[in-house]
């Protein structure tokens, strides 16, 4: 069995990913209490180390894991931290932190998981910097930036990975897909809901569904956490004149007296998602005010997830806000998955 470590795991997509691939999740670390309960709920075989990173000792992990993967917190990069080193500046340290746990537990391979501008902080140093720590570890190393919607997420997010290991073997990125997966095809067979519904479980709607929700659906009857925010009167008069593919942009200025300066409201602000393409980035959608691509209304837990390519029968633990914030921070399964199955394929034929 491929067994696995997850550090700064989150709720768990890059390990729902690898277990698509057919790894066995050994142990996850993740210091936020709600993302650890979530991850729990969700693995219910693997240890989960809620606890500072910095506190957590290598003998409490499996030696010599097939892989070890994670994405530390990009504030770890910023220029004057990677200057300094500065083990006592906690940003910082999460940095290393990723680099201590592969040294220690000498993982055969590693996937490193970050934001899209990695590699160009501090004009490139931290990268070329990662690669040289990790070569020096005996780690032959490949990176790339990576478009969600390229490998069966219906998505646009671009993440930031690089893929190591310590046999010499050379990684090759996954192919794209062929087509790519529109947000109608990812939750039109959702049900129905209104501003402020928190209904657990209501059953999908009756007809054909795409093959894409066919995947999600595979170990689900109902679809569940049909829970949203409650959005005030006057917001959703806003989502009335936003049309399919618009954002703040077409709210009539009345409406948005409350701004001081709608000059900078950003552009992802009230987007109204449009259903013949893929989503905008899911961050945290509630804040961002993305809205459904027919009701006036914000996404639904089990929205936000379908957009992730979080399965149905994926549940999430703690607040509403907790939650949506845990989705918004999550890596799409569906992409982890295609790096996980393109390791597992190398590796099986280096063997040979």
């Amino acid at each position: 069995m491929k067994t696995a470590i997850d550090i700064f795991s989150g709720a768990g997509g890059l390990s729902i990913g690898a277990e698509m691939a057919g790894i066995q999740i050994h142990t996850a670390i993740e210091n936020n209490k709600h993302a650890a309960e979530t991850f729990k709920h969700n693995h219910p075989s693997t240890k989960v180390i809620c606890n500072d990173i910095t506190k957590v000792k290598s003998k409490e992990l499996p030696k010599n894991p097939f892989i070890l993967f994670g994405g530390p917190p990009c504030q770890g990069f910023s220029i004057s931290n990677t200057k300094t080193r500065n083990t006592d500046n906690k940003n910082n340290s999460l940095f290393f932190e990723f680099i201590r746990l592969v040294d220690e537990t000498k993982p055969k391979w590693f996937v490193f998981e970050n934001v899209e501008g990695f590699t160009s902080f501090n004009n490139g140093k931290v990268l070329k910097e990662l690669e040289s720590k990790f070569n020096s570890l005996g780690y032959k190393v490949e990176h790339k930036v990576l478009t969600a919607s390229d490998y069966g997420v219906p998505q646009n997010r671009n993440r930031f990975f690089m893929v190591g290991n310590n046999q010499g073997i050379t990684y090759d990125f996954p192919e794209k897909a062929q087509k790519r997966v529109t947000v109608k095809q990812a939750i039109s067979d959702l049900p129905k809901l209104t501003n402020g519904d928190n209904i657990d479980k209501l059953p999908y709607k009756k007809g054909r569904c795409s093959n894409y929700a066919k995947l999600m659906r595979t170990n689900s009857k109902e679809s569940s956490q049909n829970h949203l925010s409650r959005n005030r009167e006057y917001v959703i008069e806003r989502y009335k004149h936003i049309s399919i593919g618009e954002n703040w942009k077409a709210i009539p200025p009345e409406l948005m007296e409350n701004y001081s300066n709608t000059s900078n409201c950003h552009s992802g602000i009230y987007r109204r998602l449009h259903p013949e393409k893929p989503s905008v980035v899911i961050a945290n959608y509630r804040k961002n005010m993305l809205i459904h691509p027919y009701q006036n209304r914000g996404l639904s837990i089990r929205e936000a997830a379908r957009i992730q390519s979080f399965p149905d029968d994926f549940i999430f633990k703690g607040s509403l806000s907790h939650i949506q914030q845990q989705i918004g921070n999550a890596v799409p399964p569906l992409l982890a998955k295609a790096i996980f199955d393109k390791i597992i394929k190398v590796d099986n034929e280096y063997k040979k």
